[in-house]
C-alpha cells in the first residue's frame, strides 16, 4: 500500500531530509494545487453537467451545497467545526449545507502530523526545526497518508478548509459576474447568495452550473479573523441536536434491505488463530442462518444481533496459545527487566552532565507504574459491508480511511481499489477507531456471504475482549535538589510501543524507537541544568495501541509527579517553582492563569489539599489544578482548574467541553481503571470493572482558553495527561501519601 511506502521512509524524511531542505505544502498550496488539477479532486469524479467543485472540500449542484469533512467526527465535533470553517468563508448559515465525510483520497492528507514527525520540541520554532517539520511535511504530501488524531485536526484543516471556503465564494462570484456584467468589485455575499449592487440576490445553487464553466480563483485568500462571523464565537454544534433527539445515524444505526446479522467470539489471546470449534448447539438456535469460521475466530450469521450474539456464545472453541505472558504478574516481570541495554529504545535527550548533577545536593528516587486500560466507548465496534464479484463497500465508523480500504481488501481476498469506504458518525474512540479488528473479521464474514449485506455487531464483552490496549509502562526516576533548586533529573522509561504498535497493525512495522513511549518524558520545559530522558522497549508483552493522549497519558504522570517530589524535597512550593523553572515565556503563561485561577496560595490546610501539573502534548501546553478534601470514606474530588494554549480557539463553546471531557476521562481513568491477563485473556470484560467516574463525583471543572501560542494547536487529547499527576500531587497534599501508580484506587478510597 502507498501509504505504507511513505511512512516507512519518515526516519530518512525527517532526519537527512531536513537537513538538505524540504519542499513545504502547505494548506493553502494543498487546496490550490486540488483546484488546479481535476485529476487531485476527488469530487469531480462522476460530477453532474450541472453541478460544480472547486476543491475536494466544496460540492454545488442545483439542488444542494455539500461540505466535506476530511477527518472523522468520533465525537469530538470534527464534523461541525470542519464544515464551519469552510461556511465561515462562503457565507453560509447552518442549515444551508450538507455535510459528508471523505472518502480515501490522497487529496486529505494530515499536514498537522508534521509537527510530531519532526524530532524537536513543540515550542522550538529555530530555523532548523522548521526546516524539520516542512521535510516531514514534504513527506506526507507524497505519502498522501489521511488519518484522524493525534489532535490534529484544526492544526491540519484550519488554513486549507478557509481556502477552500473562500475560493469557491470567489468564484461564484466571478460567475454571477459573468452572468449579469456586475462589476465583481461591487459583488458581495450573503447567506448563500452572491448580492448584487441593486440588492437583487442569486442563490449558489443557481450559479453552480455558470461556475462549473469557469477556472477557479484560486488565488482567493481567507478572511482576517476580526471579521469572523461564526468562528471564534460560541456557536451550537451542527450534530448537537440531532443526537439530542436521538435522530443523528452512527454506524451501528444503519440498516439495508436484505441485511443479515453477524456476532464473533475472537481467540481471548490476541492475534492467535482458532485450532478448532464445535457449533453443534448454534446451529440450531432461533434465527441463526449459519455459522462461519475466521481466521482468528467463528462467526453466527442470523436474523438479528441478538440471535447471533446468544448463538456465539454457545460455541466451544479451542484457541492457539498467547505468544505474551499469560497471567498478568509475569507482564509486570517482563517490564521490570526490560531497563537493561539490549532494551534500549533511545535517549531522547540529554542536557549537561547527569552522572555529576546526581552526586550534588539531595538525591530523590521513585519508580511509577501505569497498567493497561481499554478504549471502551458507548457504541461497541460494528460495521456493515457487503461483497459482490465487482468488489466491496463497507461502511464503518473509522480515521484511516485508506487503511480500512487496505485491510477490508486484504481480508477479502480483494484489490484495495476495489474497497468503497464510507466513513460513518462515531459514538466515540479514544484510539479504538484507529484499530482493525472489526474490519478484518467484517471482510472475512461479507466475503464468505457475498451477495448480502451483513452487519456485525460486537457483544460490550467481545468487545473489551479484542480491545488492543494503552501500553503498560513503569518508569525510574532519579534526581537531586540542592540549595531550593532542582539540580538533575535522569528520567528512564519501560513500556510497550503503542504508535509503532499501531504502525505494526496497519501493516507498516518499523525498526524505528517508539516517539509516543517519550510523550511526556522528553518534552519536559523546566531549567534543569542536568537532565536525560530514556525510553526501554519491552518485548512480548500484549500487543498495544494509542489511547487518548498515547504516551503523555503515562510519561506526564510519571514526569509530573517525579517533579512534584523533588520540589517537595528541595523545600518550594509547587505552583511557584514550577513558573519559575519554566524556560518558554507562553508556557509560563500558562502556569500564571491556572495559579490565577485557583487562587493559588500555599496549602489548603484542614485535611484539604490540591496539587498541580503541567503537561505539553501534540503541541498544547495544559496546566491543571486538583483540588481534593479528606472525608471520613474517602478522598473527594472538588475543583478541577485548567489552562490551556491552544494559539486560536476556533469554538469556545466546545473548547470547553473537550477540555472539561479530557479532564473527566484522565480522572476516571487515574481512579479506577486497568485491565490484567489471566489465562492469555483480559479479565475485565463490562464496565463495571473498568469503571469510569461517577456523575457524582465529577467536580467543578472551570476552564481558561488562552491564544499567544505562534501555531495553531490541537485540543482532543492534551486536557489529559496533566490531570493524573495534579490528582496524585494534590493527594499528597492532603495526606502526605505519595501514589505512584495507577490506578489509584488500588491504595486509596474515593467518594
Amino acid at each position: 500500500m502507498d501509504i505504507a511506502q511513505g511512512l516507512s521512509r519518515r526516519s530518512f524524511l525527517v532526519g537527512s531530509a531536513a537537513l538538505a531542505g524540504g519542499v513545504a505544502f502547505g494548506g493553502y498550496g494543498a487546496a490550490v494545487q486540488a483546484a488546479e488539477t481535476a485529476s487531485d479532486n476527488p469530487l469531480a469524479a462522476g460530477l453532474a453537467r450541472d453541478a460544480v467543485t472547486f476543491n475536494p472540500w466544496v460540492e454545488i449542484s442545483a439542488g444542494k451545497i455539500t461540505l466535506i469533512a476530511q477527518h472523522a467526527d468520533i465525537g469530538q465535533g470534527t464534523g461541525s467545526v470542519q464544515p464551519m470553517m469552510i461556511a465561515e468563508e462562503m457565507d453560509l448559515d447552518p442549515g444551508q449545507f450538507e455535510i459528508r465525510f471523505a472518502g480515501p483520497h490522497p487529496a486529505y492528507f494530515n499536514t498537522g502530523f508534521k509537527e510530531e514527525l519532526a524530532p524537536f520540541l513543540a515550542a522550538d520554532q529555530s530555523p532548523a526545526a522548521e526546516k524539520a517539520r516542512a521535510a516531514a511535511l514534504e513527506g506526507l504530501r507524497k505519502s498522501g497518508l489521511q488519518m484522524t488524531g493525534g489532535s490534529s485536526t484544526i492544526p491540519d484543516t484550519y488554513e486549507k478548509l478557509r481556502v477552500a471556503g473562500a475560493v469557491a465564494r470567489e468564484t461564484l462570484k466571478l460567475a454571477a459576474a459573468k452572468r449579469t456584467g456586475a462589476p465583481l468589485a461591487d459583488l458581495r455575499t450573503q447567506s448563500g447568495h452572491v448580492v448584487l449592487p441593486n440588492g437583487s440576490r442569486i442563490a449558489y445553487v443557481d450559479l453552480a452550473a455558470d461556475a462549473a464553466r469557469i477556472p477557479p480563483v484560486v488565488d482567493a485568500k481567507p478572511r482576517d479573523p476580526s471579521t469572523w462571523r461564526i468562528l471564534g464565537k460560541p456557536m451550537m454544534r451542527l450534530d448537537i441536536r440531532s443526537k439530542v433527539l436521538g435522530e443523528l445515524k452512527f454506524g451501528i444505526d444503519m440498516k439495508m434491505d436484505g441485511m443479515l446479522y453477524a456476532a464473533v467470539k475472537l481467540n481471548p489471546n490476541k492475534g492467535q488463530p482458532l485450532k478448532s470449534f464445535n457449533a453443534a448447539r448454534a446451529q440450531t438456535m432461533p434465527g441463526v442462518k449459519t455459522i462461519l469460521r475466521l481466521k482468528n475466530g467463528v462467526a453466527a450469521v442470523a436474523t438479528n444481533s441478538w440471535y447471533a450474539m446468544k448463538a456465539v456464545e454457545t460455541i466451544d472453541c479451542e484457541w492457539a496459545p498467547s505468544t505474551y505472558p499469560a497471567e498478568q504478574a509475569d507482564h509486570w516481570k517482563t517490564l521490570e527487566g526490560s531497563f537493561k541495554p539490549e532494551f534500549l529504545g533511545k535517549e531522547w535527550r540529554k542536557i549537561g552532565d547527569v552522572e555529576a548533577g546526581l552526586k550534588q545536593g539531595k538525591r530523590v528516587e521513585a519508580e511509577y507504574r501505569a497498567p493497561y486500560v481499554g478504549h471502551q466507548p458507548l457504541e461497541p465496534l460494528n460495521g456493515v459491508a457487503l461483497v459482490t464479484d465487482l468488489g466491496m463497500e463497507i461502511w464503518v465508523g473509522h480515521q484511516s480511511p485508506q487503511a480500512v480500504q487496505a485491510i477490508a481488501a486484504a481480508n477479502a481476498g480483494l484489490k484495495p481499489e476495489q474497497v468503497t469506504f464510507h466513513n460513518q458518525w462515531t459514538g466515540g474512540s479514544f484510539g479504538h477507531r484507529l484499530e482493525f479488528e472489526n474490519v478484518r473479521v467484517l471482510a472475512e464474514i461479507a466475503s464468505q456471504m457475498r451477495g448480502t449485506p451483513i452487519k456485525l455487531v460486537f457483544s460490550r464483552e467481545e468487545d473489551f475482549r479484542q480491545d488492543i490496549p494503552r501500553q503498560i509502562s513503569i518508569a525510574r526516576h532519579k534526581g537531586s535538589v540542592a540549595k531550593g533548586r532542582i539540580i538533575s533529573a535522569d528520567l528512564k522509561l519501560a513500556g510497550t510501543m503503542p504508535y509503532n504498535g499501531l504502525l505494526e497493525h496497519m501493516g507498516m512495522p518499523t525498526k524505528d524507537p517508539d516517539p509516543q513511549l517519550a510523550a511526556g518524558l522528553w518534552n519536559v520545559y523546566y531549567d534543569i541544568p542536568h537532565f536525560r530522558a530514556t525510553t526501554f522497549e519491552a518485548r512480548n508483552l500484549s500487543p498495544c495501541t494509542t489511547w487518548r493522549s498515547v504516551g503523555a497519558s503515562t510519561g506526564g504522570f510519571f514526569t509530573e509527579s517525579f517533579i512534584d517530589e523533588m520540589i517537595h524535597a528541595a523545600g518550594l512550593d509547587p505552583m511557584k517553582a514550577r513558573i519559575e523553572m519554566c524556560a518558554v515565556p507562553t508556557y509560563r503563561k500558562v502556569l500564571e492563569t491556572v495559579a490565577e485561577m485557583s487562587d493559588w496560595k500555599g496549602p489548603l490546610g484542614q485535611g484539604r489539599g490540591r496539587g498541580v501539573a503541567f503537561v505539553e502534548s501534540f503541541g498544547t501546553p495544559v496546566a491543571e489544578v486538583v483540588d481534593v478534601t479528606v472525608t471520613p470514606r474517602g478522598i473527594r474530588v472538588d475543583k478541577v482548574f485548567v489552562a490551556v494554549d491552544v494559539g486560536k480557539i476556533i469554538d469556545p463553546v466546545n473548547f470547553e467541553s473537550q477540555v472539561q471531557g479530557g479532564v473527566v476521562w484522565g480522572l476516571g481513568h487515574a481512579m479506577n481503571c486497568e485491565l490484567t491477563y489471566a489465562k492469555g485473556g483480559v479479565q475485565q470484560t463490562n464496565y463495571n470493572h473498568h469503571e469510569a467516574m461517577r456523575m457524582y463525583q465529577c467536580p467543578v471543572i472551570t476552564v481558561r482558553g488562552l491564544q499567544n501560542d505562534p501555531k495553531v494547536r490541537g485540543l482532543g487529547e492534551p486536557p489529559v495527561p496533566p490531570v493524573a499527576p495534579a490528582l496524585a500531587n494534590a493527594i499528597f497534599a492532603a495526606t502526605g501519601k505519595r501514589i505512584r501508580e495507577m490506578p489509584f484506587n488500588k491504595f486509596i478510597e474515593f467518594v
